[in-house]
């Protein structure tokens, strides 16, 4: 039984730290310019399509409405029984990859953690450690967006430390494997390249961005590799395409956009939100 919650660390920092505040703007990544221009549909499809997506996790100002895009399809499915938030260990205290099992805390309320999916994710190099959690944000920023467009979501934390592609699919076959029959839908947490030209980005980013519309695990890892692309979710976006590499999934492009966007700077940081969709419909095939 989870003991306690995991509150949140950067709740005033990334996003706002009141509850109506937070959760007006969620809306107004919904409404702006660069998110997809509404606010997400009620009306949901008979049949689940999405089965994963790479989602950024900067402040909600730079890329919330670039993410924004990525949730309005959650949304409009029919919500999964578990959300699987694959986050990048920014502060270095991952050995592999780490587990919380507590339900985590935002100013719009609790998210419920699955502790069953925990237990079924906890062998071999993936291990509980809640306080390897304790002040990373990229899953944390997920959470108002699924608390906004999902009821009462149930999810899991997991954070993935940078290693050998080795190590990495080592990870990817612990998920794949433990969400194997379950209803989950995966989420993959980066931002893409940090302070260059703005035309840098965009083309440094397409080469990453391809290589996930290729859904090509190990051509991801060496582009970004080879390239000096500073993606710093490479770790979790690997593991999320070597978890699903099986599976009938088609990927596409939602939005690419960069921080000077929203305000003028030489430097800037890119973003991208990406789906990977079963191409019939239906529920993607576990």
């Amino acid at each position: 039984m989870t003991r306690s919650f995991r509150r949140a660390a950067v709740a005033g920092q990334f996003y706002a730290a009141d509850g109506r505040a937070l959760a007006e703007e969620v809306e107004a990544c919904f409404t702006d310019a660069r998110g997809p221009g509404a606010l997400p549909t009620r009306h949901r499809a008979s049949e689940r399509r999405l089965a994963a997506a790479v989602v950024p996790h900067a402040g909600l100002v730079y890329s919330g409405p670039i993410a924004a895009h990525a949730y309005a399809l959650v949304a409009a499915d029919p919500p999964p029984t578990t959300v699987l938030v694959l986050g990048v260990d920014h502060h270095g205290t991952s050995r592999a990859a780490s587990l919380s099992d507590r339900a985590w805390l935002t100013p719009l309320g609790p998210s419920e953690v699955d502790s069953e999916l925990v237990r079924a994710l906890a062998r071999g190099p993936v291990e509980v450690d809640e306080r390897a959690h304790a002040a990373e944000h990229s899953i944390e920023v997920q959470l108002p967006f699924l608390e906004y467009v999902l009821p009462k979501p149930r999810f899991v934390a997991l954070m993935v430390h940078e290693r050998s592609f080795e190590d990495l699919e080592e990870v990817a076959a612990v998920v794949r494997d433990a969400v194997r029959g379950r209803d989950v839908l995966l989420l993959a947490s980066t931002d893409f390249s940090h302070y260059v030209a703005p035309r840098t980005a965009e083309r440094l980013d397409r080469l990453a961005i391809d290589a996930i519309l290729a859904r090509d695990a190990r051509k991801l890892y060496a582009t970004v590799r080879d390239n000096d692309i500073t993606m710093c979710g490479l770790a979790p976006t690997t593991v999320l395409l070597a978890a699903t590499a099986d599976r009938p999934l088609g990927a596409r492009l939602l939005k690419w956009g960069h921080s000077g966007e929203v305000t003028p700077m030489r430097e800037v940081v890119g973003y991208a939100a990406l789906a990977l969709e079963s191409a019939g419909g239906g529920a993607p095939a576990p």
